[in-house]
């Protein structure tokens, strides 16, 4: 192993498993497994928009990074709530939630993975937490503190495995899914700057739940939608433009929406949204024929032959 294959650095780690995991693989296994895709799928843009990247992911189980801590906690709020947005129209016992510990630490980077006790320390957190929380590490909660705009309860010392020292550890309160801890009277610490600490976290309000980010992805196209057709008819030369811009924004508008759907619904709603499409173009690019028939009859073949597999 060369100096150029390895480098210690400093970083901001985020742990992720799904709760219950097993459970739900017994109860619908390809329905799960299709569940946990979209949702990582869903995790891995957030974490893109934060700054951060997916370091790893096993089984029910994620590791990311990220250059900035406080971008790392707003990520994982932003996880939770778009992941309870998502589970709401399911039953309780069908919903998949997610656990998250963040730690700041230092790590061994190699081949663009990362290892050492500041991601043993993110795991270990990431277990204590309750499903659909969050738990951080104190080297966080000192950078975030007076930054992000969330309460955090003390939980006192987490001892982990192979390190001589507990670690001091916060709940953080994602809007309603967060879940307030009270502190083991042998926990309590000893330092009392660690106790004027919890004493403001606890005085400081529980901040209101944020939009799911599926659904400001949703206000975001409709606000974008208005503007280009304003623009178009505000520098009208007799030709409506505006047209596949807004055709573009509908058909992603369709497929975030279909994301939230199950997936047997998403399974019919993909090739309507298709054919919706072909249909569009053909009449907005319309010069006397009607050529979208055909991809139309390939997309029902298609369609057809997919039901009676899934019967038989």
């Amino acid at each position: 192993m060369t100096e150029t294959e390895t480098r210690r650095k400093l970083t901001t780690i985020m742990s992720a498993d799904v709760q219950d995991y097993s459970r739900l693989m017994g109860v619908d296994e390809e329905g799960t497994l299709a569940t946990l895709q979209r949702y990582r799928d869903s995790m891995r843009a957030v974490i893109g928009l934060h700054g951060g990247r997916v370091v790893n992911t096993w089984g029910d189980g994620l590791i990311a990074e990220f250059p900035s801590v406080v971008e790392a906690l707003r990520a994982a709020i932003d996880i939770q709530n778009d992941i309870a947005g998502r589970n709401e129209p399911h039953p309780a016992e069908r919903r998949m939630q997610f656990r998250i510990g963040i730690n700041l630490g230092d790590v061994i980077e190699q081949d663009n993975d990362i290892y050492g006790d500041g991601v043993n320390i993110a795991a270990r957190l990431q277990s204590q937490a309750e499903p659909g929380g969050i738990v951080i590490s104190n080297t966080v909660y000192d950078q975030v503190r007076n930054k992000v705009a969330v309460a955090f309860d003390f939980l006192g010392p987490l001892s982990v495995k192979n390190i001589n020292e507990a670690i001091p550890s916060y709940a953080v309160r994602v809007g309603d899914t967060g879940h307030a801890h009270q502190k083991p009277p042998e926990a309590a610490p000893s330092q009392p700057q660690m106790q004027e600490q919890f004493g403001r976290a606890a005085r400081e309000p529980t901040p209101p739940r944020r939009i799911p980010f599926g659904n400001r992805i949703m206000g975001f196209l409709g606000v974008a939608s208005a503007i280009v057709l304003v623009i178009n008819l505000l520098t009208w030369q007799g030709e409506f433009w505006a047209r596949w811009p807004l055709m573009g924004m509908a058909i992603a508008a369709a497929l975030i929406w279909s994301g939230s759907l199950s997936r047997q619904a998403r399974i019919m709603a993909l090739p309507i949204i298709a054919a919706a499409t072909i249909v569009t173009i053909n009449l907005l690019s319309w010069h006397g024929e009607f050529w979208a028939q055909w991809p139309l009859l390939a997309i029902a073949i298609a369609g057809a032959l997919g039901w009676v597999m899934r019967r038989s």
